[in-house]
């Protein structure tokens, strides 16, 4: 009865899509977070009869022939990379980026991770951080007896002193791209980590090549869109459904089964 094992892995994958979405849902407040999708594939098929085999009986080629198959597997859960929208903090430490890029930050290992989060914070010694404290490079340290900083959309930091006139540059922020954003390995934290599938990050000025621009005393907001996951949430529930009454069926057929005399 093989409906039993294709039921099975048709539950499985309705589970893991629900999962998915309780991801999403549970992340619609969380910053610069882009919603994740479940895909799937079909699984091998068995060849009862291949189409274009010659008929014994009456010569004649099939045409279309007999597959059976057996199931579905995940076959990716990938971002959806889109821009969120832009919440008012007013915060001087606050970025948002519009357009494509990422915030390149220094893990204690010495190894680079990226971000979208642009809330920063001052460290204790004025080196501008994430919020787990992590340096954003490159590194721009901001004297104690700056009166405020002011950020421009190239990502250049200037802060203002009580005794000067004009502002003084502490340096510049950049950002970084990669050719295929979706093939980024996220690791937690709002943080990603470059693999094969993504390419090598290509990090320069804010606006140039393609990267966006900064936005001080902004943050973006999560792009998941909660009616949208609802309604999947309501389609997968469903598909979860079907899929347990075939597995009561098959078993109903196999009671029938056991009960001929």
């Amino acid at each position: 009865m093989r409906a039993l094992d294709i039921a099975a892995t048709g539950m499985l994958a309705q589970q893991m899509r629900v999962e998915t979405i309780s991801n999403n849902l549970a992340n619609m407040s969380t910053t610069g977070y882009n919603a994740r999708r479940a895909e799937f594939a079909d699984l091998h098929y068995q060849q009862i009869a291949r189409a274009g085999t010659i008929n014994a009986s009456d010569g004649t080629a099939l045409p279309t022939g007999v597959q059976l198959g057996l199931g579905v597997r995940p076959a990716s859960v990938s971002m959806l990379v889109q821009q969120g929208t832009l919440s008012q903090t007013n915060g001087n430490l606050d970025l948002a980026i519009e357009g494509n890029g990422y915030f390149e930050v220094t893990l204690p290992s010495g190894a680079s991770a990226f971000t979208r989060d642009g809330g920063l914070k001052l460290s204790g010694d004025g080196l501008i951080v994430t919020s787990d404290g992590h340096a954003v490079a490159p590194e721009i340290t901001v004297p104690s007896d700056a009166r405020s900083i002011s950020i421009n959309t190239e990502g250049e930091v200037y802060a203002y002193f009580d005794n000067a006139a004009e502002p003084e540059l502490l340096g510049a922020f950049t950002l970084a791209g990669f050719t295929n954003e979706k093939g980024l390995e996220a690791i937690g934290s709002n943080l990603f980590r470059e693999t094969p599938a993504s390419g090598p990050a290509f990090v320069g000025a804010p606006g140039e090549d393609g990267r966006g621009t900064l936005r001080q005393g902004y943050l973006e907001n999560s792009s998941v869109d909660a009616v949208r996951e609802v309604t999947e949430l309501i389609e997968a529930q469903r598909g979860y459904e079907l899929n347990s009454k075939v597995i009561t069926a098959a078993d109903q057929m196999l009671a029938a089964t056991t009960q001929v005399r």
